[in-house]
């Protein structure tokens, strides 16, 4: 259980309850991007200022950063449970990453056949294969349909979608507006069935879900670390043998190793020491929480037993929220409601409130009530699909608490 030790976590993340200027707020922007953790800051600061030399040459400060890029790669790698380091690539945004897988696997793979995303996609992992079809590399973008009550991903739809022609299946893990998670080992198997490319869109996910690539069995993941407690950057986990075989575009002299050849440019060994700071966090809470159970010892355990309890905690965020926010006759919810099935979505609620337009609403909640949270399009194919121009998010990670909402809740029922 992670409630005994919330102001332990709480207390590592330094803006948690009042921002920079000293204000008293609550924060439900974690969408957006989370807070960050002190220790990546400090990380950052120092690698920045005593290893921003580059790789390569003799000195022992050029060593030293090599040995922060290869052991935040080998932290990532124990994160997301890949088998070796050389399978996780750097990259500036997870859009970067996709934009490069994709025109990787235009190059290498014979034009025609079709890609299959889903409607609740972020724009991310749309406009990419949108790219692919505009320039005749494939025929087609399939749609998966998501159910309009429930908003899970409708699978049946999928497996009728994905034929011998499908070179590509990519979906997001999570939907960053809907908060609904996507059945990833079952899409996964659908896709292999077919000799399909399996892509996780795992930007939304990772945060709230213990992702483990090798249990899903996909060929290529990608996340962001602003969004998992550290700094801008991110990273994409690709199966060896695919970063070897596809062909990204890359500079001559660059190495042909795997994962150099898929990064353009120096690396920044801050990004490096900012995601091990965050594994660091992971491994402290996993300890924490298995003070009677030794045999926890090794990172990649402590980071799941870290990563199922958040996942229980959010569970009750969902929860709590789902039947307060029930009360709320003016309130329409985008994304499962049902409280008995917090097990497949994240704390990420996105909403319209009868009488208030979003703007309005999400300016009155800060303004008198210092309730942070966000409306726009948030970049989702699925606001278009549903016909919405804009709503309002508030998204919760595992920092946030039951009285945070509850007092969300509180602040609705009186406007």
């Amino acid at each position: 259980m992670i409630e005994p030790f919330l102001n332990e976590i709480r207390a590592k993340f330094s803006r948690c309850s009042k921002d920079a200027f000293g204000k008293p707020r609550i924060f439900l922007d974690n969408g957006a991007g989370s807070m960050v953790l002190e220790d990546v800051a400090k990380a950052e600061f120092e690698t920045r200022l005593n290893f921003g030399a580059e790789h390569g040459a003799p000195a022992e400060e050029s060593k030293t950063a090599l040995e922060i890029i290869q052991k935040g790669r080998e932290d990532v790698a124990n994160l997301v449970n890949a088998q070796s380091r050389d399978s996780i690539v750097s990259g500036e945004s997870a859009t970067s990453l996709l934009f490069n897988l994709s025109y990787a696997i235009a190059k290498s793979l014979p034009k025609g056949g079709n890609v299959v995303i889903s409607e609740y996609e972020h724009y991310a992992n749309v406009s990419p294969w949108l790219e692919l079809k505009e320039r005749g590399y494939i025929d087609e973008v399939r749609f998966v349909k998501f159910d309009r009550e429930s908003y899970e991903l409708d699978v049946n739809h999928l497996s009728t979608l994905i034929d011998k022609n499908t070179k590509v299946v990519s979906l997001s893990g999570a939907s960053n507006v809907l908060g609904c998670i996507t059945p990833l080992e079952e899409a996964s198997k659908i896709a292999h069935e077919s000799g399909a490319l399996f892509v996780v869109d795992a930007v939304h996910l990772i945060a709230h879900y213990p992702v483990d690539v090798q249990k899903i069995d996909c060929d290529f993941l990608v996340f962001s670390c602003y969004k998992l407690f550290g700094r801008f950057g991110s990273f994409m986990y690709g199966k060896p043998e695919l970063l070897r075989a596809l062909k990204p575009y890359k500079v001559e002299p660059a190495p042909e190793e795997i994962p150099w050849r898929w990064e353009h440019g120096n690396r920044d060994p801050a990004l490096f020491a900012c995601v091990s700071a965050v594994t660091r966090y992971y491994e402290w809470l996993g300890q924490k929480l298995s003070l009677d159970v030794p045999a926890y010892t090794q990172s990649r355990a402590l980071i799941k037993k870290a990563q199922f309890a958040i996942k229980k905690y959010e569970e009750k965020l969902c929860k709590l929220f789902l039947e307060q926010a029930s009360e709320l006759k003016r309130l329409k919810l985008f994304g499962p409601a049902d409280p008995s099935f917090v097990t497949r979505r994240v704390p990420t609620f996105s909403f319209v409130f009868e009488g208030i337009e979003p703007k309005t609403l999400v300016e009155r909640l800060w303004k008198e009530r210092s309730i942070f949270v966000r409306e726009e399009n948030f970049y989702s194919y699925a606001l278009s699909v549903l016909g919405l121009k804009t709503v309002v998010r508030a998204s919760a990670v595992h920092y946030n608490t039951q009285d945070e909402l509850s007092t969300l809740i509180s602040a609705l029922k009186c406007f």
